[in-house]
């Protein structure tokens, strides 16, 4: 017996799921959710596994012993990065050029910034510096683009700055030299010169985290995965050794931002690479999910605590970028891509200055929560006003183990929204649930329609704990006319099964500009080193794959463009028809994103940095377990009851059938509306929808009127 585990630590709730692999065919999963607990989250992670272990009938030393990996995705990295908790950090670069993090060329001004901030060009200001002047030094020594050394590094001078540095209490340091990608002899002698003077000194060099073209974005990626990297290096310590105490024979493993996993003792190294762990174990599960399901494209949505996230999933794979942005710098990190928005079910709602309604981003977290969680929360939040429309039942969440009060949601509600707008109680409840599908919506346009897709081809997936009771609404924002709901005993904790679903996946990249046509001997050889640096990577894991696959890809432009597009390289020995298939898939690529005439082949094409990603494939994953038929479509064996449930203020509210999901099976039919009650989420169906359940148990929620005509 071999089981997969996935946690997800969100900043509200921590879940899990683990699949026990028999070997037969056949699988139970399950699934557990549990408070966050910052800011030592490991206690969470221990917490959630404990429940896990409880529903095994085991002890936790008893599970983990017969666990093959865990697979561990966390906010806390990106958390510390966007709310600068981080440790101070030394930065080591060469002569004349450590103002280029302060200058952040024009992307300073425009990177991150929404159109309205944009409009406001007086208003815009370069202030998100990552670290104070006195913490960014120079050392003499100079590479030329070709890779020569043309100036020596001063070893006495740089030894002075490293002094200088630790004197000043640095935690970490951070190396970051011009042309380092070509030839990073300078940067690794930098950091034995660290090791002299301290070596249990966290050191990062640009030529390991991000050896591409352009200092600003290399500089910034250096500097903020050394500010994570000390931070998660100590957590995933804590975390592991409290799992060997608890007899865990398998490996951690650790979320990246490009969908896949990293052994946890590697993480570190490469801890900007972590940031967008959590966003993106969502996405993974939607493929996984949809190769089952036959849906190759898919919207991914999840409704957390905190956030609303939203991701693609085009022609069966998910959609990549290369970079992201964080507090307006760009990040040189292979990443899929995901939006987010602070519009979870602890979102706070709140009247702006004209007195409008907004809803976040500002999150009551999991301390003190929302306010009818009774810790003390006062604001009204997402969660508050789906208790006073009757959507979440007044036992509470979790079956019951987190109990509700109704009586501090209303007084919340009516405290802070009602009496301020002359409204009700209902009413303000009302209008927090609608702005919040809304806003939601709005998100899922930008993600899709703004990528060149047309909503109405997508299949919605929604799950995290508040996507089930919101999607319906968001989904007919867009246009959407099927939402699936992955329930079995995941879809509050999908993103924790997507973790679990997740292969190792090592990147190795280098910056290495040609015009083409150009030498496919000399991409050849770029390719050869970055696969054997994949390679011995995937070798330094610790694990057994059941195979492994190598894919090639160059980033490419318009000559004198700043627009950079993947292009995919095929397999097999590189020659002149190779080079030119992989320009043909840029401009094709190129076409699909900015629009059928934007390209410009006259101007030329340059291939700017060759990447090949590694995967590699687990020999376990978890797959969900098909239900039972149901004798007929009627699911009245499930009915629990029904109660008042208002999802339209102008209808108001309706008496709304009640089923309890673990006596649905597949082929059961939901007439709108209805609530589907599982133990660690609710899900919405509305009037004018139904509900059916497929065969791995989840709820597809398809239209069947008009939107409007009933409740």
């Amino acid at each position: 017996m071999a089981y997969v585990i996935g946690v997800d630590v969100g900043g509200t709730f921590t879940d899990a799921v683990l699949d026990d692999d028999r070997g037969d065919g056949t699988a139970t999963v399950l699934a557990a959710k549990s408070p966050s607990t910052p800011p030592d989250y490991s206690r969470g992670v221990l917490d959630v596994l404990t429940l896990l272990a409880e529903q095994l009938g085991r002890t936790l030393p008893e599970m983990l012993a017969d666990t093959h990996h865990i697979a561990h995705g966390t906010t806390s990295s990106l958390n510390a990065l966007v709310m600068r908790d981080v440790p101070p950090v030394g930065f080591l670069t060469t002569r004349g050029h450590r103002d280029s993090i302060y200058i952040m060329n024009v992307e300073g001004r425009y990177l991150g910034r929404s159109p309205h901030e944009l409009q406001n060009v007086l208003g815009q200001a370069k202030d998100h510096h990552l670290i104070p002047k006195r913490h960014a030094l120079e050392v003499t020594e100079r590479i030329d683009r070709d890779g020569n050394v043309v100036v020596a590094l001063d070893e006495d001078g740089a030894r002075a700055a490293i002094r200088a540095l630790l004197d000043d209490g640095v935690r970490a340091i951070a190396i970051s030299l011009l042309w380092s990608f070509r030839n990073p002899v300078h940067e690794q002698r930098l950091r034995e010169l660290v090791a002299e003077q301290d070596p249990d000194l966290f050191v990062a060099l640009s030529s390991e985290v991000s050896p591409r073209i352009r200092e600003f974005a290399r500089n910034a990626t250096t500097i903020m995965s050394t500010q994570i990297g000390p931070g998660l290096r100590d957590y995933l310590h804590t975390l592991e050794t409290a799992l060997r105490e608890n007899d865990l024979a398998g490996p951690l493993l650790v979320m990246q931002s490009n969908g896949g996993a990293i052994a946890a003792a590697q993480a570190p190294a490469s801890a900007i690479s972590t940031v967008g762990s959590v966003l993106t174990g969502g996405v993974v599960g939607s493929v996984a999910l949809g190769r089952r399901l036959g849906h190759r494209n898919i919207i991914a949505t999840d409704v957390g605590g905190t956030t609303f996230l939203a991701g693609l999933v085009v022609d069966g794979e998910p959609v990549r970028d290369t970079t992201t942005i964080i507090n307006h710098h760009p990040v040189n990190v292979p990443t899929l891509r995901v939006e987010a928005i602070g519009s979870g079910g602890g979102a706070i709602a709140w009247l702006d200055a004209g007195q409008n309604l907004r809803i976040g981003p500002a999150s009551a977290q999991a301390v003190p929560g929302p306010a009818c969680y009774g810790n003390g929360g006062t604001e009204p939040t997402n969660t508050d006003a789906n208790l006073v429309l009757g959507i979440l039942p007044e036992r509470g969440l979790l079956g019951g183990r987190k109990p509700l009060s109704l009586e501090l949601a209303r007084a919340a509600i009516e405290t802070r929204i009602a009496k301020p707008l002359g409204l009700t109680v209902e009413q303000a409840a009302a209008a927090i649930y609608t702005v919040q599908n809304a806003q939601t919506g709005d998100l899922l346009r930008k993600t899709v329609v703004e990528a060149g897709h047309d909503p109405r081809d997508f299949v919605v997936y929604a799950f995290g704990g508040a996507g089930p009771a919101h999607c319906a609404g968001y989904a007919a924002e867009v246009g959407a006319a099927e939402v699936v709901v992955p329930l079995g005993p995941v879809a509050s904790a999908f993103s924790a099964f997507g973790l679990a679903s997740s292969d190792i996946v090592l990147a190795a990249e280098l910056s290495d500009p040609l015009s083409v046509p150009f030498d496919p001997q000399r991409a050849e050889r770029n390719f050869a080193e970055l696969e054997a640096k994949v390679r011995d990577g995937l070798a330094r894991q610790g694990l057994s794959f059941d195979r492994v696959e190598l894919h090639r890809e160059i980033d490419m432009r318009y000559t004198m463009q700043l627009a950079e597009v993947t292009a995919p390289v095929a397999d097999g020995q590189l020659d002149t028809a190779a080079v030119e298939a992989a320009a043909a898939a840029f401009e094709q690529r190129y076409a699909e994103r900015f629009g059928a005439d934007a390209g410009f082949r006259e101007a030329g094409i340059q291939a700017i940095t060759f990447r090949v990603r590694g995967v590699g494939v687990l020999e376990f994953s978890p797959d969900l377990p098909e239900l039972e038929p149901a004798a007929s479509t009627d699911p009245a064996e499930a009915r629990t009851g029904s109660r008042p449930v208002q999802l339209d203020a102008r209808i108001g509210y309706v008496e709304t059938d009640v089923y309890d999901y673990r006596a649905l099976r597949a082929g059961h039919v939901l007439p709108g509306p209805a609530i589907v009650e599982v133990p660690t989420t609710t899900v919405v169906v509305p009037g004018g929808t139904t509900g059916t359940v497929d065969r791995l148990g989840g709820l597809t929620i398809r239209t069947t009127a008009p939107a409007g005509s009933s409740s």
